[in-house]
């Protein structure tokens, strides 16, 4: 085997632990394959490290592709055409899980999975085995279907190198005794067992009343002398590095992500299993995914490396591969590697496999296993580039943490890049008409559909369970309220008195945004706090598709006050966008809540900008809005009827777990009475109004020159000085604004009104339903807003009387 860093020397990359270990290798192929390395491990002190597998050594993602091929094609001529479409294959983690894919690729028509060491809630074991000599012994089999190794076909066990065959019959034991096989077939690289060990397999066979078969690549012995443990832990210790080799001397650069346009339920690896289906849906979508990476290289790149993480070794392989042949032989050399959990004593000689080590904290959540994770031969190269693939649990704080793996690769390479692999159980986005009423691409829902669970109750009740403490108010949902006659009059004429102006803070907000967020070829990607922002983003789409042709991708995700944003919904979002092109939109501010509970809760999420950029700010809490101004949006006087039928989302323990979206129900019998698209529809019929257009830009270019955007938090003083005024003693139960307002006299109990003197018609919904509710309106000169809806905080069933004023 040649070095690995290519100086020319024809140096066996084992030739330094032989020397001074005497460890031999002997056997046809084994050093073309292989080199040694030296690591702390009480059980066996050497390691055979592989040139073609991708873990320790980077190499040509084509070659470890093409060599796992290569032995899947073995194991189908060893089993014959009709068997080969029959088999499974199990790699085993972690450093099968690549070849373990390549194998079934090779095979043709086989289902993979993996053992793992990661425990996946929500998904039971079907059973484990131990691997005895390996740094953490443990192995999980989770796949989503239990069948998957129920069934009666060949199963093919791949791991890297077969030394003893041990971990192999603890597997097939294992297995056999809930899914018994006539036939299973041992598939690895290099087959390095003794003729004791081969008599152990087949006895082991015969007893279980079973065959079993070995392939490999190539074949051969390592002979130990007698004392291996004793003098590789003198030899560990005497060369152990006191520190890290050294990086080029640089500033870590700023580390970008790769949006991946992952093909819908295709899974991140096999971990949970991984289908003929799945192969070809992958397949056909790489050639746009290695386009995805290779616009984001820099130009000139000479070298760049794939970086795969622990057991997620295959999906950033065929990345890899991809975009090495997108790139052609013109292009920069593409190799590949992954990180590990094993750690391997780094020797810079050219006589030893592993020339470096870069050392970094676990990043994976739930991490699988305490202790350091490592990356070899990765920090002694010059890169132009270093792309780190990831999945989701490995998107996590402690990724990019100070000493974090992309702080360590920062430092090496001026083009650091990230890119995350979705994970298998986040699902789609629900888009209407099976979820809500909007138009399916006009809004993808990042909630889970609860409708079918009974969640509502009176608001008396729900006030009561609120306040003294006993529930959250995102743990059930208020009775929907059904307008009367009257007020559904007043919500039109609302409307058409104040279509032109929402449309014209429409204009305005959406401009701001693309001129501030917008990049070349990468449009904003608007994410609208649910539910009162969905209308605000649908509308905001419309009108970059009318002024600019451009159609912006649209979610609705939910937030909680006290409870912070989804934040399964953040990592979909991070798996499938960039975090920087995404932009929060909500349809008004009151004291500025919810403003400060996104900025808290996106803060641990690496990349998103917790701007907020809303239709009204008259609480003066953003910087991106249509208008401060406290005006009547009619989207506010109807609850799901004009928001698409969807609820008020919920969070709740019992429905929604960890790893679950939050909920929402989608009210199908109010279909009859739906206004969502007739209210989407009105204003955005004034969007072709040319003293409108004229209007946005002026307003537009005023709000970008300002000097005085920066929030005042004008509102939140003001609720303080009432809630102080009222002996309310909790801002949470003053709600200032006419949306705010609105939403207390629709779903909670409200104590009194106050309005400021002269408000005009944009209150005429609030002064009927207050009538309606027998709730007192006081008017008053001095409010920054239109009005202000108050709850008392002595509330108890019952405790509004016919006047309106709560018993003290």
């Amino acid at each position: 085997m040649t070095d690995v860093r290519n100086t020319g020397q024809d140096v066996w990359s084992g030739e330094w632990v032989s020397r001074r270990l005497g460890v031999r290798l002997e056997g046809e192929g084994a050093r073309e394959m292989l080199g040694l390395a030296l690591r702390r491990n009480p059980k066996r002190s050497h390691l055979l490290v592989s040139s073609v597998l991708g873990k320790h050594v980077p190499q040509r993602p084509a070659t470890v592709h093409g060599t796992g091929v290569a032995l899947g094609l073995r194991v189908r001529e060893a089993l014959g055409e009709a068997d080969a479409d029959r088999a499974v294959v199990l790699g085993y983690a972690e450093t099968a899980t690549g070849l373990g894919h390549s194998v079934a690729d090779g095979l043709g028509a086989a289902a993979c999975l993996h053992s793992t060491r990661r425990p996946v809630p929500g998904i039971a074991s079907v059973g484990g085995f131990e691997e005895e000599h390996s740094h953490h012994t443990s192995h999980l089999l989770l796949p989503s279907d239990p069948a998957l190794l129920a069934g009666g076909g060949p199963l093919v066990l791949v791991d890297d190198e077969l030394s003893t065959g041990r971990t192999v019959r603890n597997t097939i034991a294992a297995l056999h005794r809930t899914a018994p096989r006539t036939r299973y077939v041992v598939a690895t690289l290099v087959d390095m067992r003794t003729d004791v060990d081969r008599a152990a397999l087949a006895k082991f066979a015969a007893e279980l009343g079973t065959d079993v078969t070995v392939v490999a690549l190539a074949g051969g012995l390592v002979r130990l002398p007698v004392d291996v443990l004793a003098r590789g832990a003198e030899l560990v210790a005497e060369h152990e590095p006191r520190q890290e080799h050294a990086a080029a001397e640089r500033a870590a650069a700023a580390v970008r992500r790769v949006a991946l346009d992952w093909p819908a339920g295709v899974p991140d690896s096999g971990r949970h299993g991984f289908t003929p289906d799945h192969r070809r849906r992958l397949e056909a979508a790489l050639p746009r995914l290695a386009a995805d990476i290779a616009t984001a290289l820099p130009a000139g790149a000479r070298r760049v490396l794939v970086l795969g993480t622990e057991e997620l070794m295959y999906t950033p392989l065929r990345l890899a591969e991809a975009t090495a042949a997108l790139l052609g032989d013109a292009g920069p050399e593409v190799l590949f590697s992954t990180t590990t959990r094993s750690p391997v004593l780094p020797v810079d000689d050219p006589g030893y496999a592993i020339r470096s080590r870069l050392t970094f904290p676990a990043h994976d959540d739930p991490a699988d296993g305490p202790g350091p994770r490592y990356a070899y031969n990765v920090a002694d190269r010059s890169w132009d580039a270093i792309l780190l693939v990831t999945d989701a649990a490995g998107d996590t704080a402690a990724l990019r943490a100070p000493g974090g793996l992309l702080d360590r690769l920062a430092a090496l390479t001026p083009c650091p890049l990230l890119a995350v692999v979705p994970d298998r159980r986040l699902a789609p986005p629900l888009r209407g008409p099976a979820f809500g009423s909007y138009a399916a691409d006009e809004v993808g829902w990042l909630l889970q559909d609860l409708s079918d669970v009974t969640l509502e109750a009176p608001a008396e009740e729900r006030e009561e369970a609120i306040q003294s403490g006993g529930a959250h108010y995102a743990e059930s949902l208020p009775v929907e309220y059904q307008p009367s006659p009257e007020y559904q009059r007043l919500f039109h004429a609302a409307l058409e008195a104040s279509a032109h102006r929402v449309a014209r803070a429409v204009g305005t907000v959406t401009e701001a945004v693309l001129a501030e967020r917008g990049r070349p070829g990468r449009p904003p990607v608007l994410v609208s706090l649910a539910r009162a922002g969905t209308p605000v983003g649908i509308l905001m789409r419309r009108w970059a598709r009318r002024a600019h042709g451009l159609d912006l991708p649209h979610y609705a995700v939910s937030i909680v006050r006290g409870q912070g944003i989804d934040a399964t919904a953040l990592r979909w979002l991070a798996a499938h966008h960039d975090p920087a092109d995404v932009v929060f939109v909500d349809g008004w501010t009151g004291k500025g809540a919810i403003t400060r509970e996104l900025a808290a809760a996106v803060a641990p999420f690496n990349g998103f900008d917790a701007g907020l950029a809303v239709l009204a700010d008259p609480g003066g809490c953003v910087t991106t809005y249509g208008t401060r101004e406290d005006f009547l949006i009619p989207s506010a006087c109807l609850n799901s009827t004009v928001s698409g039928l969807i609820s008020r989302t919920v969070l709740r323990a019992d429905l929604v777990g960890p790893d679950d979206f939050h909920g929402a129900k989608h009210y199908r019998e109010l279909a009859g009475v739906d206004l969502s698209g007739h209210f989407l529809d009105a204003v955005t019929a004034h969007f072709a109004d040319r003293e409108l257009t004229a209007g946005v830009a002026e307003d537009t270019a005023a709000l970008l020159a300002a000097t005085d955007r920066a929030p005042t938090w004008v509102g939140w003083r003001a609720v303080e000085r009432i809630s102080e005024e009222y002996g309310i003693g909790d801002v949470n139960l003053v709600k200032p604004g006419v949306g705010e307002t609105t939403r207390v006299l629709l779903r909670r109990v409200p104590w009194r009104i106050l309005a400021r003197r002269g408000a005009g018609a944009d209150l005429d919904h609030i002064r009927l339903l207050a009538e309606q509710r027998g709730v007192p309106v006081e008017e008053t000169d001095d409010l920054p807003y239109s009005c202000v809806g108050l709850i008392h905080p002595r509330f108890t069933r019952g405790a509004t009387g016919a006047d309106g004023k709560a018993a003290r």
